[in-house]
């Protein structure tokens, strides 16, 4: 990413998005913390990363805690799928941003317990996922090491991930 920040009215368009995504019962159990480069904030969603992924996300414009609730609003019952409701609005959001040219990357390496913690998650709310947001960078910023660590993986066959009926047995 080129370290370059970017405006509310860059970012709202993708909060936006996510917004629309599909939920239970439209819960939308989904809330969004997001720290701009530049910010008061910055620093504090920075250092809540592992040390991979701040080497790089620290050239981006934007850094994002996802948060889900645990129940519904309209009956304070327990909802099982506001992880997934919540990665529907994950999607939305990556899509959205994609679409603008910008880089998207969610990642799982972060200290969950000191962002619930530093953040003042409530009980009730789960921590979920961070992401980065940032403008396309030039990749020989990168160090050879992170150059290698970042290239584009293979997929997994079709037929090893997506079986008709039952989960297959070893």
């Amino acid at each position: 990413m080129s370290g370059e920040a970017m405006t509310p009215e860059e970012i709202m368009p993708l909060f936006e998005a996510a917004k629309w995504a599909p939920s239970s019962y439209n819960n939308q159990p989904w809330r969004i913390l997001y720290a701009r480069r530049g910010t008061a904030h910055w620093e504090k969603f920075l250092g809540l990363l592992g040390e991979g992924n701040r080497q790089w996300a620290q050239h981006g414009a934007v850094l994002l805690v996802f948060v889900s609730k645990t129940t519904f609003d309209h009956n304070g019952k327990p909802s099982v799928t506001h992880s997934f409701d919540t990665g529907a609005a994950w999607e939305n959001l990556a899509l959205q941003g994609s679409r603008k040219g910008w880089v998207i990357h969610g990642m799982e390496g972060f200290d969950f317990a000191r962002a619930k913690k530093e953040l003042n998650v409530p009980d009730g709310f789960n921590v979920e996922a961070m992401a980065v947001i940032g403008k396309p960078g030039r990749k020989e910023t990168l160090s050879a090491d992170m150059q290698a660590r970042e290239k584009p993986s293979d997929r997994r066959k079709v037929a090893e991930s997506f079986f008709e009926g039952a989960f297959p047995q070893a």
